[in-house]
């Protein structure tokens, strides 16, 4: 397919597009006050508002540069080894989130880079045709990637129109998801039809796509395998477990969890300690998925009666834990070391219907990984590592009556350090097994009629 020839995708759905333009220009005030509320946690929120709007660029302008768009921390995680490829051929990349923690995020991981100018970070502007057109006037990108689901109407259009090839990559596409681009009819398919191609994840993902008239799809799996860990962390976590279980004392990882699943987890855990199953309590190690829920989540362990203490607040020396039944993970971050020092981990997002949270992250730090039912975002993903043997999933809905079945699977794999030592392996065998996405997509762009040399 010539990615130049889907100009004829760019004739949008007039109706549709009209009203989608009247509701964000209406919704726009809000928009700001939403900022300035999360301004409570972070001044930082309140920072380059006017790239929000297309405009206030700071000098120089990179244009012609290999344009990636990665809305928050995830993607962003996920776009590194992809990023790293493009940099190693020396193109300049305009990297642009739409969250603060994505964008902080881009800036920790590519700080020397980004003072180089070889990066240039920016938020993405908000979906209104002026801003966007802007915006790509400003920067006058030769490529476009979008990562995994983003699919702004009037970004995808304005594309389309003016034969910039957008690519969604590493592209996910839940049931749910596809249910609800099903429910736009027309709108919803033409949207994802102008995209220059999608390369999808997994089989599931491709079909959906499909499913939505999609032509150009391909499958080169996922790039978080091919995510490399911060092995400085990777140590340090590796020192705190080998101190632990010098002192016979396990440890869970609760990672990324949502709001609602923090009470499930500290009711599990006190039930678990109360049980007096282990003659050295275990500990719990709990990392919300947001940062400014961290005081949120610190009062909700204080109310438990636990004994805690926080991230922030030590510097990680064994002692400092005597007497501590829970750690507050309310750092940014520093997930590798929290894998790499945990026995097992209750994967957030999956106890409650979030879709799940990247499970492969900690299975390429050889953390064995408990998945409740609700794992949509990570289907293949999920599915794969049971089959494998490096997770298992909690049966049963934990919002049903007391959540029993997390703390029977949290006892079970405790007590079985047999199991667990196998499920280790099992994980570090899978993150292995499923690398390769990065240089699939690099062949698949490669091949794509467009030169981006």
């Amino acid at each position: 397919m010539n990615v130049n020839s889907n100009s004829e995708y760019g004739a949008r759905p007039r109706i549709w597009f009209a009203v989608y333009q009247l509701l964000w220009h209406l919704l726009l005030p809000l928009a700001f006050v939403r900022l300035a509320w999360r301004a409570r946690h972070s001044f930082a929120y309140l920072h380059h508002i006017p790239e929000r709007l297309g405009f206030g660029y700071d000098k120089p302008i990179t244009q012609g540069s290999i344009w990636i768009h990665a809305v928050s921390v995830g993607e962003t995680r996920a776009a590194q080894p992809l990023i790293e490829a493009y940099l190693a051929r020396g193109e300049s990349i305009l990297l642009t989130h739409m969250t603060l923690n994505g964008r902080r995020t881009g800036k920790q991981l590519f700080a020397k880079v980004i003072a180089t100018g070889q990066i240039r970070q920016v938020y993405l502007p908000y979906d209104l045709c002026w801003s966007v057109e802007n915006f790509l006037k400003t920067f006058k990108p030769k490529l476009g990637l979008f990562m995994e689901t983003e699919a702004w109407p009037t970004v995808v259009f304005r594309c389309a129109q003016i034969g910039l090839p957008l690519f969604l990559v590493n592209a996910r596409l839940s049931e749910r998801s596809a249910r609800r681009v099903q429910q736009f009819g027309k709108a919803g398919h033409a949207l994802f039809q102008a995209f220059s191609g999608i390369l999808a994840q997994t089989e599931f993902d491709a079909q959906r796509y499909r499913s939505l008239g999609v032509q150009n799809v391909q499958i080169v799996g996922n790039l978080k395998f091919d995510v490399p860990l911060d092995q400085s962390l990777v140590q340090q976590g590796k020192v705190w477990r080998q101190d632990l279980h010098a002192s016979k004392r396990m440890m869970v990882c609760a990672a990324s969890t949502r709001d609602g699943e923090e009470v499930i987890i500290l009711k599990v855990w006190k039930d678990l300690l109360l049980s007096n199953t282990f003659e050295i309590a275990p500990l719990l190690c709990l990392v919300p998925r947001h940062p400014e829920r961290f005081t949120e989540v610190a009062d909700q362990i204080h109310a438990s009666g636990f004994k805690f203490r926080r991230r922030t607040e030590w510097s990680g020396v064994l002692k400092e834990t005597a007497g501590i039944e829970i750690v507050l993970g309310d750092s940014m971050g520093e997930m590798p070391m929290y894998y790499s020092a945990s026995d097992l981990v209750v994967m957030g997002g999956s106890l409650l219907p979030f879709g799940g949270q990247n499970l492969i992250e900690a299975c390429a730090a050889g953390c064995p990984v408990l998945l409740g039912e609700h794992t949509y975002n990570f289907q293949q993903a999920a599915l794969d590592a049971i089959q494998i043997g490096a997770a298992k999933r909690i049966e049963g809905d934990l919002l049903l009556g007391e959540p029993v079945a997390l703390m029977e699977a949290l006892k079970a794999l405790l007590l079985n350090t047999a199991e667990l030592a196998k499920m280790r392996e099992a994980a570090k065998a899978y993150s292995v097994e499923h690398q390769g996405a990065t240089q699939r997509i690099l062949v698949a762009l490669d091949e794509q009629n467009f030169s981006i040399a």
